[in-house]
């Protein structure tokens, strides 16, 4: 979607919708979709735009974008309709208003319904045999005899009097279904009483053991939580399950029973029409509204489920890097043994070989002189093991060794990494080298930056959020892929190291522009400050203007090319500086200065106090990563398999994924264990992210063990940060 394409006449209409919806104010709103159509971004808008949008933060601002979308789609097809009801010369002026003004979508299809082009339905066939005015006489409800005037319809192709009024009922049916006051009469049930049931198909039980909890389920449509209503869709989509959704068919009957039915009229007519309705609302009316109720249920557990994945992605994205540090990072296995690789303090490969420390070889001391040597030849400052098959038995090896210094060990998720070793990008990373070397590069990668490498891998393969693969693919992977911005953006990345891949989310640039500036760096040298991006290839000013700011360059002249600070703004700082009678770089290292300077005397046109006080707080720590510091965890050594397992048992854990019905939680085992929301706090929890955060080190409960189905259940004890 480009906003260029908005038709200012509908701007102001389109920012009090949206404002509306939102619960937000309509000048911000305005002025952000007026940003928006200008080219600027959602982390940059965030960032540096506070004054216009009031303080929103960036997913206020990827919500009043999404709205728009809507909006402009929902714009498109009503000019599709109009142009279909004026194709027909039917659009009278009232028509024309009444869709002009209509911003419902599932309005606007009521109203399109009467005009929409039929396919050979029973009542388009029945007006062919010229049986729409038999029709027309029972609506009236005059006292006529019916079956006299349904005689006079008998033909050659209408061969009795049953078949005449059964071809009138087909017509009326389809009047009623193109009714809008019956549908929205229908609508009021459905969304007040209608319950989603779910039953096993016969004969599939086995097959579909997985889907027993919905064997024979049934719950009001509007308790149905998300991650229940997709389970159920999927074991639908699988043929296991029957998933149906239905109101109390007796309350509508009795709503609808009276429409369209006159006190004095005819009682033969009355018969027909009641039978007429009976059959509109089985085989039309209410197939379609359970259709349209489907639709918008899937809609929001969609939703929720997209924004469960979002928040654990932004969690492991922002997850604490341990620096640029020297580390050996291992890919464990058994019978393949334990692949190695030695990384600088700036993540390139410098070593790679294969130790095997395990069974069938147990070449154990081979592999200990093998470590101690590398450890000592690169001067390892941390050992990164992943935390797959033969993890725990590999960081036990490597604790069990005495180092000459100091070396942490940490265990690092392998979650994606496979994937990633046999991507095109870790092709062209490692062209010379096979996927277990570039696996074993990721995960070390990633313990010392996981932004930076967890880019590189398709989010849904990083194995958090719940039915990603059920969810809307479009708006899962541009909540996805908008939630990557924002998290690259809001560290920011170093312009002389960052990698074409980690340049590509960057406010302004994309792909084309991220690899001109690897290219230039490699032909021109480092940047020495953010003004020399202007002679990057086709880096032009409004490139510029969205992306210098979350450019840093730590040795450039001009100490803020290093900070936040937009290069709109370094006039402020440098006025600030003369005011106080020192340098940029004074007020950068001297509390004393900056507590002198007066943030009221430097509001003008252009900036408020807003991003003035933004100023201020990186003169404090210009540059500063948001992200915590990383920690080093070790789970239960006597906890190997899930048959050590009691109940009862308190242990360490780490969690490795967050849903709506409560979080899973590594024990150390090759089996995850849950801790439903139930048994999370001794209060209801709503919101499991309000709790538990993705990798929060945690103490839980084994609450049972069910050996078959290979399921934990635990309690949740938060440990100390």
């Amino acid at each position: 979607m480009y906003f260029c394409s908005i038709k200012t006449d509908n701007m102001q209409i389109y920012s009090q919708l949206i404002a509306q919806k939102l619960s937000l104010p309509e000048g911000p709103v305005s002025r952000t979709l007026d940003l928006l159509a200008s080219g600027a971004t959602i982390p940059f808008i965030s960032r540096y735009r506070k004054e216009a949008t009031g303080g929103m933060n960036e997913v206020q601002i990827g919500e009043i974008k999404q709205q728009y979308e809507k909006l402009i789609e929902l714009s498109k097809r009503k000019e599709t309709v109009l142009k279909a009801i004026e194709e027909q010369e039917k659009l009278t002026p009232e028509l024309q208003s009444r869709i002009d003004n209509c911003w419902d979508a599932t309005e606007l299809e009521d109203i399109y319904l009467p005009f929409k082009p039929k396919k050979q339905t029973r009542a388009e066939i029945a007006r062919q045999k010229g049986l729409e005015v038999l029709a027309k006489l029972i609506m009236g409800q005059r006292r006529e005899d019916i079956y006299d005037c349904a005689n006079r319809f008998v033909t050659a192709e209408v061969a009795t009097i049953e078949d005449a009024l059964q071809g009138a009922r087909d017509i009326i049916a389809e009047w009623m279904n193109e009714s809008e006051i019956i549908r929205n009469k229908i609508r009021h049930f459905f969304r007040r009483e209608a319950v989603i049931t779910s039953k096993v198909i016969k004969g599939k039980e086995g097959e579909a053991a997985k889907y027993r909890d919905y064997f024979n389920f049934s719950e009001p449509l509007a308790k149905c939580s998300s991650h229940r209503l997709l389970a159920m869709r999927r074991g639908a989509a699988e043929d296991f399950l029957r998933v149906s959704i239905s109101p109390n068919d007796t309350h509508v009957w009795e709503a609808i029973q009276n429409i369209y039915i006159k006190q004095d009229g005819n009682s033969d007519a009355i018969e027909q029409i009641n039978t007429a309705k009976q059959d509109a609302y089985k085989r039309l009316l209410k197939p379609a509204i359970e259709t349209e109720f489907a639709a918008a249920a899937k809609e929001t557990a969609d939703r929720q489920a997209i924004k469960v994945f979002v928040e654990n992605l932004r969690q492991l994205l922002l997850a604490p890097p341990l620096g640029q540090k020297r580390v050996l990072a291992i890919d464990p296995g058994f019978r393949t043994g334990c692949k190695i690789v030695c990384l600088d303090a700036q993540g390139n490969l410098l070593h790679n070989e294969t130790i095997y420390p395990h069974p069938p070889q147990n070449e154990l001391t081979k592999a200990s002189m093998k470590i101690l040597s590398l450890v000592g030849a690169y001067d390892v400052e941390a050992v990164a093991i992943g935390n797959g098959t033969a993890g725990r038995e590999t960081e036990q090896f490597i604790k069990n060794l005495r180092f000459d210094h100091n070396v942490q060990v940490f265990a690092v998720s392998e979650d994606g990494a496979s994937v990633y070793s046999a991507s095109k990008i870790a092709r062209e990373e490692f062209p010379d080298y096979d996927v277990t070397v570039r696996g074993a590069v990721s995960i070390g990668r990633r313990l010392m930056d996981p932004l930076a490498e967890l880019v590189k891998i398709e989010p849904k393969s990083i194995g958090v959020g719940q039915y990603q693969h059920d969810v809307n693919q479009t708006d899962l992977k541009q909540a996805l892929d908008q939630t990557v911005e924002n998290c690259v953006n809001q560290v920011g990345v170093n312009l002389n190291t960052a990698s074409y891949f980690l340049l590509t989310y960057i406010s302004g640039l994309g792909t084309a522009l991220a690899k001109n500036i690897v290219e230039y760096r490699a032909a021109n040298g480092a940047f020495r400050s953010r003004q020399e991006l202007l002679k990057v290839p086709r880096l032009g000013a409004k490139a510029f203007e969205q992306s210098a700011g979350f450019l840093r360059i730590p040795d450039a002249t001009n100490p803020l090319d290093n900070s936040a600070v937009h290069p709109e703004s370094y006039y402020i700082v440098e006025k600030m500086a003369q005011d106080l009678h020192c340098k940029v770089s004074d007020l950068i290292g001297n509390a004393e200065l900056r507590n002198q300077i007066q943030l009221e005397q430097y509001v003008d046109d252009k900036t408020g106090m807003p991003t003035l006080l933004d100023i201020k707080a990186e003169l404090e720590k210009p540059g500063r990563d948001p992200r915590q510091d990383v920690k080093i965890f070790s789970f239960d050594e006597t906890i190997r398999t899930i048959d050590d397992l009691k109940v009862g048992m308190i242990l360490p854990g780490i969690v490795t994924n967050i849903t709506n019905f409560g979080c899973f939680v590594d024990i150390g085992i090759k089996d995850k264990g849950l801790v439903h929301v139930s048994n999370m706090a001794e209060k209801y929890v709503s919101d499991p992210t309000r709790v538990v955060s993705m990798h929060q080190h945690v103490q839980v409960k084994v609450l049972s063990i069910d050996m078959e189905r290979r399921r934990i259940q635990l309690s949740l004890n938060i440990s100390g940060q």
